[in-house]
């Protein structure tokens, strides 16, 4: 049975699974990053990961599985091409040639990529999208990203930094962005965002469930989650936060499906488990600022497989890469 590794890093945890050519996650493991000893330790640990993975599973015949190639999803700014991470704030990682030297460690084709675009590429692919030509994915989580899938492949634009949707400057908003900006969409409308937000409305002195549920210090374990469960109990500040947050993505993305045109939209991340509480106001904001010509045929939908997206699209993007190397290897002996 021939696999693919697909690997997410992020700056607590990686995982990394043994992925079927048909997209199905048949193996995975999980592991602490520990970034802090710095980019060979993590490289390591991938590789380990990688093998530890093969070596412990067996397909459903018994017997031990061939890995083909292995693809790693990395946070930050990737060069594909190159094969290199040219920065990871989160992991302190800056023109960090890692393809090559985990191929070398390896001995196995490795390809990597921005984790949001392999994370959208799986969804689209073999996920919420799978059957669909053109699809735009966006993550919520810490910060807010996107990437766009047509026709199978991924759209990366000018050096590779299409998809940085979270760093639109709003209109009527103000406060200031890691990036330098004030006013970005990930800055009221990210998870991390969101909390913020509640967190300065509860320390102004607004009236909120919360309040009682985190009282003192205990309002730095305030999560995104609590927001939607607070949200659940009628509380006018959590439904204002998540309302205006969907509002905000909706307004934001239609400036995207005018220039795009897109058959779907995927909405995933740790931020998209609020569902309908983002999602509504987010359909509803969008659907008022596009044509009804793009209204007509437009899906939005939640990522199908929002937990092992990152895996799947790592080792599908790995398989996709692959045959594309092995295909223009016979061409150039034919």
């Amino acid at each position: 049975m021939e696999v693919f590794a697909g690997v997410d890093v992020g700056g607590t945890n990686i995982v990394c699974g043994l992925v079927s050519s048909a997209g199905q996650v048949v193996h995975k493991l999980k592991r602490p990053t520990e970034a802090g000893r710095g980019p060979d330790a993590v490289l390591e640990r991938i590789a380990a990961m990688i093998e530890e993975a093969v070596a412990s599973y067996r397909g459903e015949d018994g017997q031990p599985v061939t890995l083909a190639a292995a693809g790693i999803g990395l946070p930050g700014l990737v060069d594909p091409e190159e094969g290199i991470a040219k920065f990871a704030g989160n992991l302190g990682w800056r023109d960090l040639p890692a393809a090559s030297r985990l191929k070398a460690r390896l001995q196995l084709p490795v390809f990597i990529d921005n984790d949001v675009r392999t994370y959208v590429f799986g969804e689209a692919l073999y996920g919420a999208g799978a059957g669909t030509g053109h699809v735009i994915g966006v993550t919520i989580g810490t910060g807010i990203a996107s990437a766009m899938v047509n026709e199978g492949s991924l759209f990366y634009g000018f050096r590779h930094m299409s998809g940085e949707l979270g760093h639109i400057v709003m209109e009527g908003l103000s406060d200031p962005c890691p990036c330098g900006l004030r006013g970005c969409l990930e800055t009221y409308a990210s998870a991390s965002g969101m909390v913020r937000q509640a967190r300065k409305a509860i320390e102004s002195g607004e009236p909120t469930v919360l309040r009682s549920w985190f009282p003192g210090e205990r309002l730095a374990e305030l999560t995104a989650a609590d927001l939607s469960r607070a949200y659940d109990q009628g509380d006018a500040l959590a439904v204002s936060i998540l309302e205006r947050a969907g509002s905000l993505l909706g307004r934001a993305l239609s400036y995207a499906v005018s220039l795009n045109s897109p058959e779907m939209i995927i909405i995933g991340g740790g931020g998209a488990l609020a569902g309908d509480r983002i999602l509504k106001p987010l359909e509803r904001e969008l659907m008022s600022r596009i044509l009804p010509d793009y209204r007509d045929r437009l899906k939005i939908v939640p990522a199908m497989h929002n937990d092992d997206a990152g895996v799947t699209g790592s080792a599908m993007y790995a398989k996709h890469k692959y045959t594309a190397l092995s295909g223009s290897i016979q061409d150039s002996k034919a």
